[in-house]
């Protein structure tokens, strides 16, 4: 199974940046970072859904996804299409991404950053401080209770947001424990990779009034993201349909309805 592989693979790499870069180390170099929640207040404002635009070159399903992959470049796109937020996926063995090209994008654009990635390890939680993240994805399947809500916890203290990745009802309800205040519905089932749409409006119902709701996966029309709506979704994340976009800004205003 591919999940498998990539948290293996994950902790591997983890275990060898902590031999290059201790635990209190990494902790020394984000004392000066503070509270901001400015990714929780890109993608809550009223009377719309909020766009988090993913930076992504490739996947383990669809191989590569953009061949004319310039981070910088489609970050711009992004903000100048009226994106909320941009993700960044920093996986480098199954996705071809970078922990760089947070620092890349974030000197450079006004928008808040999501680092996405398999957070496996706290000290991947600080690490992403240290790169300057204005908010972290958390995998509720990849995660014990423990963990989920101690990883949030140690977010909050280093200024962070926490996206909250559910897929299934048991996820959620783990995720609904932990307090998480966004919480992620994955319409792709990362065991398989395949994706059903209606997983969202399966999950919705059953996710507390007082959370920020985020669509992932799937969503490729206006028609998406008006139904998305309509189920009192906050923002939806979004990749491939944007990678694969010729003029990437034109796309955000045609899927977004602007």
């Amino acid at each position: 199974m591919i999940l498998t592989k990539i948290i293996e693979k994950k902790k591997e790499e983890v275990d060898a940046a902590k031999k290059r870069v201790s635990l209190n180390e990494l902790k020394e170099k984000t004392k000066s970072v503070y509270a901001s929640g400015v990714f929780k207040r890109a993608i809550s404002r009223k009377g719309r859904v909020n766009l988090i635009a993913e930076v992504k070159k490739s996947s383990p399903s669809k191989g590569i996804i953009r061949p004319d992959f310039d981070p910088l470049q489609i970050a711009w796109s992004y903000q100048a299409g009226g994106a909320s937020a941009i993700s960044v996926l920093t996986d480098e063995r199954f996705f071809d991404g970078r922990q760089e090209y947070i620092k890349l994008i974030k000197d450079r654009v006004n928008i808040p950053i999501l680092r996405k990635d398999f957070i496996v390890d706290e000290y991947q939680v600080y690490e992403s401080a240290a790169i300057g993240a204005d908010a972290i994805l958390l995998i509720a399947r990849i995660l014990t209770q423990d963990e989920l809500s101690r990883f949030q916890e140690i977010a909050k203290n280093l200024g962070m947001d926490v996206l909250v990745e559910t897929h299934n009802e048991e996820e959620l309800d783990k995720a609904v424990k932990s307090h998480a205040s966004i919480i992620g519905i994955n319409n792709r089932d990362l065991s398989t990779f395949n994706v059903d749409f209606n997983n969202t409006e399966r999950l919705v119902r059953l996710i507390p009034e007082n959370k920020l709701i985020v669509a992932e996966s799937g969503i490729e029309t206006y028609g998406h993201v008006m139904f998305l709506k309509s189920l009192r979704v906050n923002a939806v994340l979004v990749g491939e349909t944007l990678m694969r976009a010729h003029n990437i800004a034109d796309k955000i205003r045609e899927l977004m309805g602007e």
